[in-house]
């Protein structure tokens, strides 16, 4: 899709929850090169309440919005957004995705196939990849390499007895946890640093705690433990990379209405330029099939009560499970 030079980007969102409500929406209105074209909900109120606070228009027909739309931006659950994002690719709009994309590989592939098919430009919002301090910090490390080890903790405090927060209420988190909600966070990392998946073991620990283990193509490995029902003393968020220069520490970073408006510039670029962002759809698929192999093999630890390599006998069992 051209734009004429100066003419602001039309952005609609899709979503009314408070992700949107608190991110999206206010990154979207101060962007100084986009129109709010609008936005659309599964409930109407709430879609009109929030474009009046944002002095858009709420639309009760999806496609209308697309129609009034070069891009649109997705705030919805991952398995609500994806055949709503084809449909947007399709009337030819680009698109922002929130992670992960959708919690079915298939889904994602499927997904990816139809942005990329219809010849349109897309993001995922994989919110350390776009925050200044990290994103800074990721290229800085990237450029260094030589990293043979990574390591994770994400312990969210989302479920605790005693948290307080908004986003406690989402179905989807409730369904799948730490893994499927802070996992692409990391793997958003990992991946860059120490190259793709190709093996991994994932462990079940108390609620929906999962600790997993990763062998990488470069050769390295890392661990990350993830979860949403950390109490909240114990709550943090840290990642690190180990290497021949020694240990690196990601940075701390604060709040995301940066880093969508980043997400929003990297958006632009790729429109205008036709090259893939690295962070894109198909990216957001990829960490969607690590996701669910590492779903599948907790899950099979928990059926079988062992863990693999522990059955008894001398021959042991498969040391990790393979991700193609």
């Amino acid at each position: 899709m051209t734009k004429l030079p100066g003419t602001p980007f039309r952005i609609g969102l899709l979503g009314t929850g408070p992700w949107a409500e608190r991110t999206h929406a206010p990154a979207l209105a101060a962007h100084p090169d986009v129109e709010f074209s609008g936005v659309w909900g599964r409930r109407p109120e709430a879609a009109a309440a929030l474009a009046a606070a944002y002095g858009t228009k709420a639309f009760e027909d999806v496609d209308a919005l697309f129609e009034a739309s070069d891009a649109v931006a997705l705030a919805l659950p991952p398995d609500v957004q994806a055949p709503l994002a084809a449909r947007a690719a399709a009337a030819g709009c680009h698109v922002i995705l929130d992670k992960p994309v959708t919690t079915s590989a298939e889904t994602a592939r499927a997904l990816a196939d139809a942005v990329t098919g219809a010849g349109v430009a897309s993001i995922v919002f994989c919110t350390l990849r776009f925050a200044p301090p990290t994103a800074r910090w990721i290229e800085e490390q990237a450029a260094v390499g030589g990293w043979f080890l990574g390591e994770a903790h994400w312990l969210g405090a989302l479920f605790s007895p005693d948290a307080d927060s908004a986003y406690a209420a989402s179905p989807w988190r409730r369904e799948k946890g730490g893994l499927w909600d802070v996992g692409p966070h990391v793997l958003s990392v990992f991946l860059p640093l120490l190259g793709d998946v190709t093996s991994l073991s994932c462990v079940a620990g108390r609620a929906d705690t999962r600790h997993l283990t990763l062998r990488h193509a470069s050769g390295a490995s890392s661990t990350a433990t993830l979860t949403l029902s950390a109490p909240q003393a114990a709550s943090e968020a840290t990642l690190s990379v180990h290497g021949e220069r020694g240990k690196a520490v990601m940075p701390y970073w604060d709040g995301a209405l940066d880093a969508f408006q980043a997400a929003v510039d990297a958006l632009l670029e790729a429109a205008r330029t036709g090259r893939p962002h690295p962070c894109d759809v198909r990216f957001g698929a990829r960490l969607t099939e690590i996701l669910a192999a590492a779903e599948a093999a907790a899950k099979a630890g928990a059926e079988t009560g062992t863990a693999p390599g522990t059955e008894p006998g001398p021959e042991p069992g498969p040391e990790a499970v393979a991700v193609v």
